[in-house]
């Protein structure tokens, strides 16, 4: 299981009507929120359907606990 931390970026899986692919993470728990990188958009995700879509992790804000 893959660890996520406020300040992360992350790739999705699929592109935001903007046309960026990636998000940061600003808030975790049950849900997530997050923060597109291309326009600013902010959205909260619930947590299963945020692990789903995740490509992978482009920045870690935490480095030591990406290795998972």
């Amino acid at each position: 299981m893959t660890k996520y931390n406020i300040g992360d970026i992350v790739q999705m899986r699929k592109q935001h009507p903007c046309g960026s692919y990636e998000w940061e993470i600003y808030r975790t728990g049950m849900d997530f929120g997050i923060k597109c990188k291309g326009c600013g958009r902010r959205v909260m995700i619930p947590r299963p359907k945020f692990e789903k879509r995740v490509k992978k992790i482009i920045f870690s804000a935490n480095p030591e606990n990406t290795n998972s």
